[in-house]
């Protein structure tokens, strides 16, 4: 079976607008980690949504391996903004 590159136009844009999306889901969380209020979180867990959807349209690209740095690095933000949701949980139960 030969390996398949796709490096159409559409396929690099979709890529792209992922990697832009994971940028400022990664400048929300980390705003929301720095100023951790239900203002600041609830920004960071719209733009989660939306680079979600803009990860999840990469999914039929042949070139995976730009596919999955992108995913990891989505799962990277979630975990992040996780940290910041139980880190609160944990102030309010005190």
């Amino acid at each position: 079976m030969a390996f398949r590159y796709d490096s159409s136009p559409q396929s690099q844009n979709q890529i792209s607008q992922a990697q832009n999306s994971l940028e400022k889901l990664h400048y929300a969380v980390s705003q929301a980690m720095s100023h951790p209020n239900a203002e600041m979180v609830e920004q960071a867990k719209h733009r989660l949504a939306h680079t979600e959807q803009a990860v999840n349209q990469t999914g039929d690209s042949l070139n995976r391996q730009p596919v999955e740095l992108v995913e990891e690095m989505l799962e990277e933000e979630k975990n992040r903004l996780a940290s910041i949701s139980s880190d609160k949980q944990g102030e309010q139960t005190k």
